[in-house]
């Protein structure tokens, strides 16, 4: 199966996007939102631009690491991450909304994605299909984490 160019989803939070982007900017919290990436270790100081991070991915026992380096830093507005292993880039994009904020978190792999992924989602991780099918849940889990902890935030 070919990847698929995009895998994404999005959430409407009731809180403004500076409350969204707290929590999203915080890359070193990574592993409390998202089922796949359960750790990032961020390079450096402060995230912004070019920020470069250690992420370590687990898919049930199996664990690997990946390198990625913040490509897109618009406070309040975008944060993108490309992952250097396979060539994908991973979103976050805030859009204020009468009522708080969309979230739009969204896996696009501008370039295809690396061979060496494509044989070990195939291999490995239980099928290129399958794979993509779980980072689709994976995102959607994510997002409703984001938004749960924000409007728990909020509400305090």
């Amino acid at each position: 199966m070919v990847n698929r160019d995009i895998i994404t989803a999005s959430i409407d939070i009731a809180a403004p996007p500076a409350a969204v982007w707290a929590v999203v900017s915080d890359l070193k919290r990574m592993g409390e939102w998202s089922p796949q990436c359960r750790r990032m270790i961020i390079r450096g100081g402060e995230v912004t631009q070019g920020t470069r991070t250690i992420n370590i991915n687990r898919q049930g026992w199996k664990f690997w690491p990946t390198r990625s380096y913040v490509k897109v830093f618009e406070p309040e507005r975008s944060l993108a991450l490309k992952i250097a292993e396979n060539g994908t880039v991973w979103t976050y994009d805030l859009e204020p909304t009468a009522a708080g904020t969309r979230l739009t978190e969204s896996r696009t792999a501008p370039n295809g994605v690396s061979n060496l992924s494509n044989f070990l989602s195939k291999h490995v991780l239980g099928g290129t299909e399958n794979f993509e099918d779980e980072l689709q849940r994976g995102i959607e889990d994510t997002l409703a984490r984001i938004k749960h902890e924000v409007e728990k935030k909020v509400a305090a």
